[in-house]
């Protein structure tokens, strides 16, 4: 897929996925907006790119910040062809009944709230560039519930109601929106949840995870007319016909 020209940007870029993603888009041509709270880290990876990239300190939870970032992007590269809703948190993994309250809010702030804050920032510039792809990460979480992860799980099924909205309300004016769910990822969250032992996630020997740039060479696919099978739904990296599709096997 030949991005040159096409301007992507990624929040959660700090790490894992959204890192491995800046990569590879930006070795496909792209320009690249790193969006995360990690400044270091976004700092460093754009230090690493070079001139395509550029890195926006960003609290998706704020719609204030999501939006500056947006017009920060278009400022410096013309426009936003590709957003990437990638930012997620899991973190306090606990029962329902014993919950924080206010933790198990946070996760719904960026988790759900952060993706629709970003297709809130982002979509309109799109429609008036003539369209744009919305990619959202999503997980298996999102079809099943799994113990300790409430928070997680009631996020990732809102998410993938949100790109079935969003295909709804602007597939006719350009909007490819199109959901991600990668499976089990060598990434940090998937310490944090083998370190809170709950759950059959957490015994998962490390082996059997993918590693993040799987699915970031899958958003690159996806950018591509040959996802266009998928808009208004979630592809699923466990699919071996998608993995060939994306040549991973």
């Amino acid at each position: 897929m030949d991005m040159n020209g096409k301007t992507v940007l990624i929040t959660g870029a700090s790490r894992g996925i959204g890192a491995e993603a800046a990569r590879v888009f930006a070795a496909a041509g792209a320009n690249v907006a790193l969006l995360a709270r990690g400044q270091r880290e976004i700092a460093d990876l754009a230090g690493e790119i070079g001139d395509k990239a550029i890195a926006i300190p960003c609290n998706v939870s704020s719609f204030r910040e999501v939006s500056a970032a947006v017009e920060t992007t278009v400022n410096a590269f013309g426009g936003l062809d590709v957003l990437i809703n990638n930012a997620g948190i899991i973190e306090p993994i606990s029962h329902l009944s014993e919950a924080d309250t206010e933790a198990w809010g946070d996760v719904i702030d960026v988790n759900l709230k952060g993706v629709f804050y970003g297709m809130r920032a982002a979509v309109p510039v799109m429609k008036a560039g003539g369209g744009g792809s919305v990619l959202t990460i999503s997980s298996g979480a999102a079809n099943g519930p799994v113990e300790a992860w409430s928070h997680y799980c009631a996020s990732k099924a809102a998410v993938n109601m949100l790109t079935r909205c969003l295909d709804k309300e602007e597939a006719e004016s350009g909007i490819r929106a199109i959901g991600l769910s990668p499976g089990t990822v060598a990434t940090q969250m998937q310490r944090e949840i083998k370190s809170s032992g709950i759950n059959p996630v957490s015994q998962l020997d490390w082996d059997v995870h993918i590693p993040a740039d799987w699915p970031a060479r899958a958003l690159l696919w996806m950018c591509s007319p040959a996802a266009d099978t998928w808009c208004g739904q979630e592809i699923s990296l466990r699919d071996e016909d998608i993995r060939r599709k994306v040549g991973l096997i």
